[in-house]
Formats: structure tokens, sequence, C-alpha cells
């Protein structure tokens, strides 16, 4: 049976379970509610709850534990001795593979255990059966990946049978146990506020769970990598030169300069034209002006970024070629990190403006107040008053059009290239640290390789750098917001 239907079942069990747990409470005070002591309404939740959260909880832990018990029996019978890991994992590949395939010829054809163990890796209407659904098997298959390909589908099978009866079994039994607590004393409406405060906890927790995962995910992998390629090489070396055949030299300094450099030209571009449109909007522009310009310069928030890519590629970079590169002799390439950095850089100019004008307009109307009452100009008192007391807002806003520049991937493709290298010219072509991760993990390589590998390692380098930046920002946040408590 299907999760799918498993799932619509055991809520359907839920379901009936609501309306008769209602029933039953009503029938016990001879249908005067008033008599309860919570609503007939809460008497049903409960049943539902009793139903359907332990068969979820039961069908959660198994599909998170099943695979691995599973491979594990599996993996015995692949593994012999004097063979390398990396070719017991792709030898597990390909079982995993040819077992999916067979599970969808045995659905497709009806077939029974008996059939799926008279069939044999050279039969050339399975091979073509297997073919129609996707999966290709040749004539040289080892004898023991096919069987163990059919006793990995036999396994799955049994234990799907095995987990829709436990579960079935659980769900009946909670209804079961829940029909029987209710009467008229039962606090039914305990048990319902217990469950919605422990989903709205668990609503809470799931971005520190996302985030404890990404970070676990890339330490793990990058854990793998550092023992294929040595991490002092890694962060020592000034050159990108990734060979997969060997031979390969993977510094990463190359591609964070390339970032860096980048980043910084978009927000040389970014937060002086965003931090003045956001003054004036805030402060100088009329109610009918501010209106139409906002939402105007909002509307670039809105623009795919491979649109900006091709601005980038067919706009802005032959002219920064054609009338400053090439008459200063700097450079003959349309792509270059000037490209890339003045494109980003107005991409990234509504992240600055829109926080910053709400931000300045969130500042009290009192502090502009004392500050013409003293007889300061409208011009000093934003210098020295307004921006002050916004810039904990102001460095926010900053932070986010950074982190925001330093994980665009589009733009840099298409306006500064793919070399990696360390140049102070700006009109050379670059490359970041977002677009070589997006390279070594496509196209056709070896994952278990230290070129591809190093795809997580590049990933846990930004991200304890952007890291650092949020924290220097929390930082300065914290110290002048002090100043105006």
């Amino acid at each position: 049976m299907s999760i799918g239907l498993l799932l619509l079942i055991v809520v359907g069990l839920g379901v009936i379970g609501y309306i008769l747990g209602r029933r039953r409470a009503l029938a016990s005070v001879a249908g005067d509610p008033r008599k309860l002591h919570s609503l007939p309404s809460q008497y049903g939740q409960s049943v539902f709850l009793f139903t359907v959260v332990p068969a979820l909880l039961l069908l959660i832990v198994w599909l998170l534990a099943a695979p691995s018990v599973i491979d594990g029996q599996v993996r015995g019978t692949v593994t012999t001795d004097g063979v390398s890991q990396s070719e017991i994992d792709l030898k597990m590949a390909d079982v995993g593979r040819i077992s999916d395939g067979l599970g969808a010829l045995m659905a497709a054809n009806d077939m029974s255990e008996d059939d799926l163990t008279a069939l044999t890796p050279g039969d050339s209407d399975l091979r073509g059966q297997l073919a129609a659904v996707g999966v290709a098997v040749g004539a040289d298959v080892e004898p023991a990946v096919f069987e163990a390909a059919k006793h990995k589908r036999s396994l799955t099978n049994s234990a799907g049978l095995i987990r829709t009866v436990l579960i079935l079994l659980v769900a009946l039994a909670g209804l079961a146990y829940a029909m029987t607590r209710i009467r008229p004393d039962f606090r039914a409406r305990n048990v319902s506020e217990a469950v919605v405060k422990a989903l709205l906890l668990g609503s809470s927790l799931i971005a520190i769970l996302t985030t404890v995962g990404i970070v676990l995910s890339l330490i793990f992998e990058t854990m793998h990598f550092f023992r294929l390629y040595p991490a002092k090489d890694f962060f020592l070396s000034l050159t990108w030169n990734p060979q997969f055949r060997g031979g390969s030299d993977l510094g990463v300094w190359p591609l964070i300069w390339g970032t860096l450099y980048v980043s910084f030209i978009a927000l040389l571009v970014a937060v002086p034209i965003g931090l003045l449109a956001a003054i004036y909007l805030a402060e100088y522009a009329t109610k009918r002006v501010r209106s139409v310009a906002k939402p105007l310069i909002e509307i670039l928030a809105g623009i795919p970024t491979i649109v900006y890519g091709l601005f980038a590629l067919i706009t802005v970079g032959p002219m920064l070629r054609d009338y400053f590169a090439q008459p200063l002799g700097l450079g003959n390439s349309s792509s270059s990190v000037m490209t890339a950095g003045l494109v980003m850089g107005i991409m990234l100019i509504p992240f600055v403006s829109s926080l910053s004008d709400d931000i300045i307009n969130s500042v009290p109307q009192s502090m502009r107040d004392g500050s013409y009452g003293l007889g300061a100009t409208k011009s000093e008192s934003i210098k020295q008053v307004i921006l002050p007391a916004a810039l904990p807002g102001v460095v926010g806003a900053v932070l986010l059009a950074a982190s925001r520049a330093i994980g665009e991937t589009m733009i840099v493709v298409l306006g500064a290239g793919a070399a990696a290298k360390l140049s102070m010219n700006p009109f050379e072509a670059m490359t970041t640290v977002t677009v070589k991760i997006v390279s070594q993990l496509t196209g056709d390589t070896e994952f278990a390789s230290p070129e591809t590998l190093v795809a997580f390692a590049l990933g846990l380098t930004l991200f304890v750098f952007t890291l650092g930046l949020n924290v220097l920002a929390l930082y300065i946040v914290r110290k002048y917001r002090e100043q105006y408590e």
C-alpha cells in the first residue's frame, strides 16, 4: 500500500473517531452539553488526535529507519574482501536502481514473489521491460548485484506490508483507547490545547532544525572531502585548478577574492544610491511622489536574476569594454568584475532603499521635533539625529544586501565569467564561490571525487563567512542601539 493511501486511511479513521467521540460525549450526558467539562467538539478532537498522531509518529520513524536497516542487510550480500568502499557504494547504487525498476515491474505486471525469484539478469525481455521504466540493465550485470537487488525488493515489499498492518493497528488501538476515556469529567480541552502547543513549538523549531540539518550535512561532506584532499592545501593554496583526473589544485582564495570583489563593487553602487533614495522618500518627497517612486524602485527586486544577467552580458559588459577597458588598456573582455558588480548593485538598490525607508520612518517624530526646536535645519537633523537613530536598521539593510550579493550566481556567470584568479583589475573576468559550487556539482562528474566534494567545503566556507558578517553587524547594532534606549 502506498504512503499516500495509508495516510488517507489513517486520517479517515481519525475523522470517524471525531464523529464517534463527539456523539459518545453527548450521549453520556443525555444530549446536554452543559454537563460536560469541555466542548463536544473537543471530545471528538481528542479521539482524532489519539487515532492519528501515534500512527503518524510510527510512520515517520519507520520511513527514517527502514531504508537503513534494509540497506544494511543487503550490503552484506555484495561486500567481499579486498573491495574498496567506493566500489561497494557504486554496487549499492546499482542495487537500488535495479530494485526500484523491479518494484515498478511488479506493480505494472502484478508479479508475485515467486515471479521475482525466477528473474535473471541475462533475460533480454527483462532488460527491455526495465528499460521501459527508465532502468538500463546491461548484459554484464554481476549476478551478485542482481540477486541483491531482488533481495532488497523482497525485503522492501515485506517491510511495506508490515508497515501498513502496524500503522493501521496503532490507529485502531488509539481510537479504541480514546473512546474508552470519554466521560463527562474527562478534560478533553486540556488534551487539545496540549497538542496545539506542541504544534506551535514544532513550527517555531522548524527554522532552527533546518539550519542544523544544513550545517551538519555540510560538515559531514566537508570532512569526507578533507579525507581525500588536504585541508592545508585547500586553505593556503592560491590556485584553483580542478582536473578530475588527479593533480588538482583546489585553493579557495581565488574564489573568495572574486566573491569579495564583486560584492564590494555591488555594495559600492547599492548602498549610497539606496540610502539616498530612502532619505529622499522618507524626509523630502511628497505623498504623491512617494506613492509613485517607491513602487517603481521596488520593481527592481522583482526582476529575475537571469534578466539581470542577460542585461550584464548584452548591454553593460560591451559598454564597459568599449568605453573604459579597451581605451584604458585594462582588458578586452566584456565579462568582468565591474560588469557583474554594477548590475548586481542595481539589483540590490531596493533591498537597501525599502528597508532603510521603513527604518527612517519608524524614528519617533519627537526626535525630529526636538532637533528642530534646538534650531537645527532639516539636513542637520537628518545627519545628526535621524540617521544615527536609524543606524541599527540601516546596518541590517546593508547586511541583507551583502548576503544577497555574496549568494548571487546567475549575474556572476553571465557578467563576470568563470575564471578563478587573484587580480586587482576590475575589468578582468573572475568568478565567485557560488558559481564554482554549481559548476562542481553539475555535469558528468564522479560524486565521490574531491573535485565534486569540494563544493561542500566551499559551501561551509561561505556559511562561516556570512555568519561572521552577521555577528559583526549584530555587534554594531547593539552598540549603537544602547545609546538611544
